[in-house]
């Protein structure tokens, strides 16, 4: 350990990097990962944070909007001895953002890389409190899924479990992809890593793999390329030859290939104090002395940016601003080891003080609820003195003369003509053979021998009686949702672009697509009460013109009907068409969710009339 401080583990704020977020001030940069970047901060009385900004690749995708506001959401709720609260954030803005309470200790990462395996008792602790930290973490319907040693932070007196949940917001996003799983090779579950199917028992097995990997220093189904270590995870056994003895009944067990045979989290918790030939308790000593130095390094933080007093006639800047909710924390994903920090604030400058853009074009930080929205004014910029508020000044808006009411004459005219056009052609079709039309009709696509939508109303198929094959309507353009997750009373609209769930207590009117519960019967079911569903055959492909065609309609389908690639068509009354293609069902704590992918023909129909 060197004698200058916090050696290369608080990095200065680069160009591009925003000086306030939030109405937090950063000090140094803390890491870099997937997800965003992570800033050292402080509260208003000095406490250190680490404020975690997301990606902009993220932050403009709305889907991972949507799911990063519940899994923040959901994440307020864990409040463990062993995880680094989420205690502020803000989903909304132009680069979402959240933060918790600043960890010092290296991860379990960095410490095995720079200090190797761990001796049995310090095992044996990391796996108890990881466990009670998924305890509570699953006790408020999370499910990790991306549990590593990246994510588990050695702090003085015990682990702690970090970016729970998280992962989930990024997974099936446009930058994910199709089929592509969010979660670290190395230290995904069997069925996480085949299927991408989840639950708490997907990180049971990562518990497993971290203490193995804290025992041994190295993964457990080994290294190498991800999909040569997805392929061992799901179809060969991990090499567990270098496991203490000890160790190896809890490791095994919970590596167990089929989830329902993985030990419960209180098992897991009985069996490392029976391993342990002392009784386990939580302490200073319960790293070896190398680890717990590096925990001395990170507790020699670089001091905050000075805020100055305001100067007179100046108003102050947002920065100068505290927050007006407690902050909350985030502990770096991959804390760098090492060297001194450049970073040390000197004395006031106004590039300091004035808040900065985290990218050209981004719009800048934002001050907390309640606080000025005015930015920093130029040198020399001389305003009113603070709690001085002139009257606005009166604005006369440009003169703009009223819109004319169109004249009723006109649309007279206009009907009076649409009227003799029909009657003219209606004069002209009279004349025709009785056969022309027939035969016309039979050979054209949807015609009278062939409805494109028989079975239904008949007002918007290809075979318009009113309007001729001429005046056919052309389709529209198809607009495809990957990992659409549809939880238990949530409703999708056809019309949303992109479609979004909602709660179906806040809709009025019909839902064209929900998922529920029947209590009575005990079956699940998708349903839609502003439509109806066709369930195609194993042999049909979902397209525009098989939900036309096809007549066995119902209004409601039971899961046991369905299965990962099952589709169905939805035809909602307002006129829209969709292939809906199941994906499957997961839970997280006491909620469940289906996914769907959906193909949307937005007014492919006429809407139905009441």
């Amino acid at each position: 350990m060197t004698s200058t401080p916090s050696a290369n583990l608080f990095k200065p704020l680069e160009e591009g990097d925003p000086a306030v977020v939030g109405g937090y001030r950063l000090a140094a940069v803390l890491g870099t990962g997937g997800m965003g970047k992570v800033y050292l901060s402080y509260t208003p009385g000095g406490r250190p944070i680490a404020l975690k900004v997301i990606r902009p690749e993220f932050s403009e995708d709305p889907e991972f909007r949507r799911r990063f506001q519940r899994e923040v959401q959901a994440a307020q709720r864990v409040q463990g001895l062993y995880t680094a609260p989420v205690i502020d954030s803000d989903t909304d803005g132009s680069q979402p953002w959240l933060a918790t309470a600043y960890v010092p200790g290296p991860s379990l990462a960095h410490a095995v890389a720079q200090h190797g395996a761990l001796p049995l008792r310090s095992v044996l602790l990391l796996s108890v409190g990881v466990a009670e930290a998924l305890h509570v973490i699953h006790g408020a319907g999370i499910v990790h899924r991306d549990l590593k040693p990246a994510n588990v932070l050695l702090a003085s007196d015990g682990p702690r479990v970090i970016d729970f949940g998280i992962a989930r917001a990024a997974d099936t996003t446009a930058l994910t992809g199709t089929g592509v799983s969010v979660g670290t090779p190395s230290f995904m579950a069997p069925e996480q890593a085949s299927a991408g199917t989840v639950s708490p028992a997907t990180d049971i097995f990562a518990l497993g793999q971290i203490a193995a990997f804290a025992a041994i220093g190295s993964p457990a189904y080994g290294e190498g390329s991800s999909h040569a270590v997805l392929y061992r995870i799901v179809h060969e056994d991990p090499d567990l030859s270098r496991v203490p003895t000890e160790l190896l009944p809890l490791v095994t067990r919970c590596l167990t290939r089929d989830p329902d045979g993985r030990p419960s989290l209180t098992e897991i918790i009985e069996l490392c104090h029976e391993i342990s030939p002392v009784a386990l308790r939580q302490g200073e000593d319960w790293l070896p002395q190398a680890v717990a130095g590096s925990i001395t390094e990170r507790l020699r933080l670089p001091e905050p940016a000075k805020t100055p007093p305001p100067m007179p006639g100046v108003a102050p800047t947002p920065t100068q601003f505290a927050p007006q909710h407690p902050p909350t924390q985030f502990a770096p994903q991959n804390p760098a080891p090492g060297a001194v920090n450049p970073y040390a604030p000197t004395g006031f400058s106004p590039a300091a003080a004035a808040p900065t853009q985290s990218a050209p074009g981004v719009p800048g930080p934002v001050p907390p609820p309640g606080h000025p929205m005015q930015p920093t004014p130029p040198p020399g910029h001389q305003t009113r003195p603070i709690g001085y508020h002139p009257a606005p000044p009166v604005v006369h808006a440009p003169y703009v003369p009223p819109r004319q009411p169109k004249s009723k004459r006109t649309g007279l005219i206009v009907a009076a003509s649409v009227v003799g056009a029909i009657v003219v052609l209606g004069v002209i079709g009279s004349l025709l053979p009785d056969g022309s039309s027939n035969d016309d009709a039979s050979n054209s696509p949807g015609g009278s021998g062939s409805s494109a939508s028989s079975g239904s109303s008949g007002s918007s198929g290809s075979n318009n009686s009113d309007s001729g094959e001429g005046n056919k309507r052309p389709d529209p353009k198809p607009a495809t949702y990957k990992g659409i997750d549809v939880s238990e009373n949530y409703v999708v609209m056809l019309a949303d672009n992109p479609p979004k769930p909602k709660q179906g207590d806040d809709l009025y009117g019909g839902r064209d697509l929900y998922y529920y519960s029947d209590q009575t019967f005990t079956d699940d079911h998708i349903a839609s009460d502003n439509g109806k569903f066709v369930l195609l055959n194993n042999s049909q492909k979902g397209s525009l013109e098989t939900c036309r065609t096809e007549t066995r309609y119902t209004e409601k389908i039971t899961l046991d009907q369905v299965s990962d690639g099952s589709q169905f068509c939805v035809l909602s009354d307002a006129g829209h068409i969709a292939v809906a293609t199941y994906r499957g069902q997961a839970e997280t704590g006491d909620s469940t969710y289906l996914t769907f992918d959906l193909t949307i023909w937005r007014n492919a129909e006429d809407p139905k009339e009441d």
